[in-house]
């Protein structure tokens, strides 16, 4: 297939699928080039839209290539939305980073760490397929084990684990969450007493105040949910 036409057609499935793709979900979608030559045509769009100060970015994420919008533009895309997207609290953060970097982890493990419960967490967690159940650890009673899913990848723009950040940068995006529940700022939207207080960290539906943000496609075939 010719270079600028397979381009072409890999930007409409991306555009499209408004996550994270594989190499090999695309090569089957078109059935005739051969893998190699998709990669190649996909490190080629990664540089054109990098290159050519467009309003999105080609990325590898999650194990797969997606069309995010840039930061600057969050403001806008939020308002298009009419919607804030759903936020990690402190606690969240906190129990998700663990598990990140402890994973497999059971409950048990967890709350040794955190020094408190973590049935709630874990289920909100669960809820937003931002941690799966891995199986049972061979031990007495074969408690559950926690691991990290794909869509973690995604929500915190890693394109697999080996991105994750360093204790310090952890320390410091802690540090951040901190200040951000310290008080209510002049400007800024409050939060009643029982609500989760918001960070920086947006769901799987859409990550609007990282770095980058999944581009919402103009049509998504309905699952059939």
């Amino acid at each position: 297939m010719e270079e600028e036409r397979l381009k072409s057609i890999l930007e409409s499935l991306l555009f499209a699928a408004g996550e994270p793709v594989s190499v090999a979900r695309l090569q089957a979608a078109l059935e005739d080039p051969p893998r190699g030559e998709i990669q190649q045509a996909l490190t080629a769009m990664t540089a054109e839209y990098a290159a050519q100060n467009r309003g999105l970015r080609l990325e590898e994420v999650a194990g797969g290539f997606q069309l995010r919008t840039l930061k600057e533009h969050s403001p806008y895309v939020r308002k298009l939305l009419a919607a804030r997207p759903p936020r990690l609290s402190r606690p969240l953060l906190e129990t998700v980073a663990i598990i990140a970097y402890r994973q497999p982890i059971t409950r048990p493990e967890l709350e040794q760490l955190r020094g408190v419960d973590s049935g709630g967490v874990l289920e909100t967690l669960l809820e937003r397929r931002l941690i799966k159940i891995a199986g049972r650890k061979e031990a007495p009673g074969r408690p559950i084990i926690y691991a990290t899913t794909p869509e973690f990848l995604e929500t915190f723009g890693l394109k697999d684990l080996d991105g994750l950040p360093d204790l310090k940068e952890f320390q410091e995006i802690e540090r951040a969450v901190e200040e951000a529940e310290a008080g209510p700022v002049e400007g800024v939207e409050t939060h009643p007493p029982d609500a989760e207080k918001p960070t920086e960290f947006a769901s799987p539906v859409g990550n609007f105040d990282s770095e980058t943000s999944a581009a919402p496609p103009a049509h998504k075939p309905d699952p059939g949910k």
